[in-house]
């Protein structure tokens, strides 16, 4: 085989691959089988993730939030992918430099700004409790409700990015083809456009359910050690002030890696077949 100089160019890449992704990983799943305190081999770190409340409480909690604000936030930004699709390229840019803006617009800032705006004397509470609007007056932005509100705020940028180009899938001919087999706009949506669009859509909602469920710094800043998310209690078991279980957040970890491979993993699968269906 014909040695290609070229390849060397590989070379820090496979290396920051092997130091800073590989290692850890083997890393982390070695240790979630390990014995706290004595090392050896053991089952006892899986079983009290599963097993035990705080942890059991902390993956659902994750899920829950993930789902809702992926699914909310997919929905939105189909609306608005949608709109800058059919809309002038000047306008187009500018929607296109705002979204940039505030998909980057996420972790301890944003949750400050939230504080700020509906916290518990925050400039929306304020004036909603002048006008009388109860709903807006007494929502509670340190709770899981809170959490989903503001982890849809940042999921609603970054899916449109990612569906704007999948628009350009839909040619023109689809809906005059529509139209001469007198389809209405509702029966070309169900039967020609989101059938096309579904793979595009299934993978921005895998990308959002991962970026939810991984997000870590806004939760924090919010709700501190009060939020029982997966990410805070694996941050728990290695920054601990007295003692670190670095077992147990091992565990936690692969669990996360699990739940985040398992996402991709269906949405891998159902995506091939739906693009074989559209074929």
């Amino acid at each position: 085989m014909k040695f290609k100089p070229y390849l060397l160019a590989l070379a820090p890449f496979l290396l920051l691959i092997l130091l800073f992704e590989l290692l850890p990983l083997c890393s982390i799943i070695f240790k979630s089988f390990m014995e706290e305190g004595s090392g050896g081999f053991t089952f006892d770190n899986y079983i009290n993730v599963f097993s035990k409340p705080i942890y059991r409480q902390a993956i659902i909690n994750s899920i829950t939030i993930s789902i809702i604000s992926a699914a909310v936030g997919i929905v939105v930004a189909f609306i608005g992918a949608k709109a800058a699709h059919n809309t002038e390229s000047l306008m187009k840019r500018v929607f296109m430099s705002i979204l940039n803006m505030t998909s980057n617009f996420a972790g301890v800032p944003l949750a400050f700004s939230f504080i700020i705006l509906l916290g518990k004397t925050g400039v929306l509470v304020i004036l909603a409790k002048a006008l009388g609007i109860e709903s807006m007056a007494t929502f509670d932005i340190y709770s899981n409700n809170g959490l989903i509100l503001i982890y849809i705020y940042f999921q609603i940028p970054l899916a449109t990015l990612l569906l704007i180009p999948a628009f350009n899938a839909l040619r023109e001919e689809y809906r005059e083809a529509a139209k001469i087999l007198r389809a209405n706009s509702f029966q070309y949506w169900i039967h020609v456009g989101l059938p096309i669009l579904m793979p595009s859509l299934l993978s921005t909602f895998s990308v959002l359910f991962a970026n939810s469920l991984v997000a870590y710094g806004t939760a924090y800043a919010l709700l501190s050690g009060n939020a029982s998310l997966l990410p805070i209690r694996i941050s728990e078991m290695f920054v601990g002030d007295l003692t670190q279980r670095v077992e147990l957040g091992s565990a936690l970890s692969v669990v996360l890696l699990l739940l985040m491979a398992l996402a991709f993993g269906a949405n891998n699968m159902v995506t091939r077949k739906l693009r074989k269906d559209v074929q």
